[in-house]
């Protein structure tokens, strides 16, 4: 426990003594994040936060390799494992130091993370089996590098992806480092409880400098990083219910915050039909920001989240099968709370009714009958005309009932339809000047999608605009030729 306690003490140290230093460099390089839309902070503040955090989780693990204890002797044995880990590890926070100052690819980005993926496997961190509570062990075979690739991938950019509010993602992963530290100690793994012990004391010598108001962000540097670290620390031997069978359970529920938000992005953008690397303001910190609640109680909610799945996540790694399948029970409720706390059910329905209403038979048909009526309007054409080629496009775009009023005179199509009822009939109304208005109803409908409102929209713009030009032919015309009654056409028959 002592090179334990050495290892968290000398991180935390290094952490703090070194991230003004990296501070000071960042804003000298220029790379600072200026406010935008979607951020929470409102001045710029400097990144490359992950320079100090990787000095700072390196700085006691050199140290333990060159004194001659046992602890040391144990790493030394290990040396796959700490290339891997070492190795892959400055590569993915290189690639983060790249986007923080200069910029990269989204693209690019995912074509790096997915060969140090492969480099990870190569050196030992492999999914080759999953153990899960009261169902057994599920065996990977030929599926174990996509399995641990996608694994690996998927941390690296949930951790990136919660970093949203000051202190939330270094919080987040001290509480997912600490479930790990306790299961391998408890399991004697020592190059996991090193390596957590590193990750934890670096976490908390940062939050001096990142916790609200943040004077520095861990930008992508860090955020890669320490995703790394996780995902492929969890996979040597912590985690392990035999010598072949990982239990994947442990460490999706230590990290369920950075996981839900993740899968939930990726719906939110699929049903939104943008880019699944595209940015935005629906996470679920930004959620729980725009509910009113304040930065800092925000990030404190999410860290009692944190806290519960954390003791969930101990509970399915060390209970009996029925104890871990209450804990994981828990860690399901807990979730669930969540995703209805912040409102992602009604959500992702409205989206989805959103979605469905947008690409529906209906609005096709508009598509197709809008364009060609505003054409034929923009011809001149007598109040008959104008009436028929009204009753053909409801006809067409397979309205139950439309009126059109002008000046108190009243026409309905079809002949003699009285008053639809609300109840039965969805209407879109819109004002027809002087005076005037013209709705479309539609029997079957709850509402009408925010594409056929406007496509109806365009239609009455049309209408109008033609009877605006003949109020004004009618009032350059001579006295003796204007008719008796403006508007007389549209008596009601």
């Amino acid at each position: 426990m002592r090179s334990y306690a050495f290892t968290f003490c000398v991180s935390l140290f290094v952490a703090i003594l070194l991230t003004p230093l990296v501070r000071k460099v960042a804003i000298w390089a220029g790379a600072v994040t200026t406010p935008r839309e979607r951020d929470m902070h409102s001045r710029a503040v400097p990144r490359l936060g992950g320079v100090a955090i990787a000095a700072a989780f390196f700085a006691p693990l050199v140290a333990l390799l060159l004194i001659d204890t046992s602890v040391a002797a144990t790493l030394r044995a290990q040396p796959r494992l700490w290339i891997g880990l070492l190795a892959g590890g400055a590569a993915i926070g290189g690639l983060g130091v790249a986007d923080d100052t200069i910029g990269v690819r989204a693209r690019t980005k995912f074509a790096v993370q997915l060969c140090v993926a492969f480099f990870a496997y190569a050196m030992g961190f492999r999914i080759e089996a999953v153990s899960v509570p009261l169902l057994g062990v599920w065996e990977m075979g030929i599926f174990a590098l996509p399995i641990t690739a996608l694994w690996i991938v998927g941390v690296v950019n949930a951790v990136n992806l919660i970093d949203g509010l000051d202190g939330l993602a270094a919080g987040v992963i001290f509480f997912a480092a600490l479930t790990n530290f306790v299961i391998a100690v408890i399991g004697q793994q020592i190059f996991v409880s090193v390596v957590m012990a590193a990750i934890m004391g670096s976490m908390v010598g940062f939050l001096f400098y990142n916790f609200n108001p943040a004077h520095i962000f861990m930008g992508d540097s860090g955020s890669y990083f320490l995703g790394y670290l996780l995902a492929t620390a969890s996979l040597t031997g912590a985690m392990q219910k035999t010598s072949t069978a990982v239990s994947m359970l442990v460490p999706m529920v230590a990290l369920g915050v950075p996981i839900f938000d993740t899968l939930f992005s990726m719906l939110r953008r699929t049903l939104e039909r943008r880019n699944l690397f595209s940015a935005d303001r629906g996470h679920v910190h930004h959620r729980l920001i725009d509910m009113g609640i304040t930065h800092r109680r925000a990030v404190m909610l999410l860290y009692g989240v944190s806290v519960l799945l954390m003791v969930s996540a101990i509970a399915i790694a060390l209970g009996r099968s029925w104890e871990s399948g209450v804990a994981l029970l828990v860690a399901s409720v807990v979730l669930t709370g969540l995703i209805r706390f912040v409102g992602y059910f009604e959500y992702v329905r409205s989206k989805r009714r959103v979605l469905t209403r947008s690409h529906d038979s209906r609005v096709r048909v508009l598509r197709r009958l809008v364009p060609a009526f505003t054409a034929e309007l923009a011809a001149p054409h007598s109040e008959e005309q104008l009436w028929s080629k009204l009753c053909t496009f409801a006809e067409r775009a397979e309205c139950s009932v439309m009126t059109l009023e002008v000046r108190s005179a009243l026409r309905r199509w079809p002949a003699n339809t009285t008053e639809p009822e609300p109840d039965r009939v969805v209407l879109a109304r819109f004002p027809i000047a002087p005076d005037g208005r013209l709705e479309f109803g539609f029997h079957g409908e709850l509402d009408l999608s925010p594409q056929a409102d406007i496509l109806l929209q365009l239609a009455a713009d049309a209408v109008e605009a033609m009877l605006a030009r003949q109020e004004s032919l009618q009032a350059e015309a001579p006295l003796g030729l204007r008719p008796a009654k403006a508007g007389a056409w549209l008596a009601s028959r």
